[in-house]
């Protein structure tokens, strides 16, 4: 999953972020084009098609290693992939808008490199939190980020973090999480959607 985040970091955060520091962008904004459209074929090339590639390739080697568990629970893959690619849409709708504010290809890499990694701390630091307070409302928030978190509990039958703040999360708590990430990543994307638009001056 990292190789992915810096595979979509490079192609979409630091492209655009160069494209605006080189004059680039200003050049497309000079043709007869919706600036909507120019920001939606930059998301398409670089974070459409590093998905594309990754789900292609994984949910094939799953069907190549073992077809007959993968196609009797396609809903659990598919799900379990859904949760696991709403944490980096958020971190890229974060980097959209950091681009176009920096306007620095190789600085808003970087800060997403370090947001990733202050993110994956800041996650071991709200589990800590909600054992040392019993309760699981940290763990619950942190699932709206971070999915993956509560499905795994769900489908898992050891005992977890979850289960030491007695916290059994149910299928449409799981469900609630999934949507709730998207939520957030299309609401990141729609402010940087409007700043292109209409807030941005070059």
């Amino acid at each position: 999953m990292f190789v992915f985040l810096i595979l979509i970091f490079k192609n979409f955060a630091f492209g655009l972020g160069s494209d605006l520091e080189k004059g680039i962008i200003q050049t497309y904004f000079s043709y007869p084009l919706k600036r909507s459209r120019i920001l939606s074929a930059k998301l398409v090339s670089a974070v459409g098609v590093s998905i594309a590639l990754f789900l292609g390739i994984q949910i094939l080697a799953l069907f190549i290693l073992a077809p007959g568990v993968v196609l009797p629970h396609m809903g659990v893959v598919l799900l379990t992939y859904a949760a696991s690619l709403s944490y980096p849409l958020i971190i890229t709708g974060v980097l959209l808008i950091v681009a176009m504010i920096l306007r620095r290809g190789a600085l808003t890499l970087v800060i997403g490199i370090v947001l990733y990694f202050v993110l994956s701390i800041v996650s071991g630091i709200v589990t800590v939190l909600a054992l040392a307070t019993n309760s699981p409302l940290p763990l619950q928030i942190l699932s709206v980020f971070s999915p993956t978190a509560i499905l795994s509990q769900y489908y898992s039958t050891t005992v977890s973090f979850f289960s030491a703040t007695s916290w059994a999360p149910t299928f449409s708590q799981v469900l609630l999480s999934v949507a709730g990430s998207y939520v957030i990543a299309a609401v990141l994307f729609s402010i940087g959607y409007y700043y292109f638009s209409r807030r941005l001056n070059l």
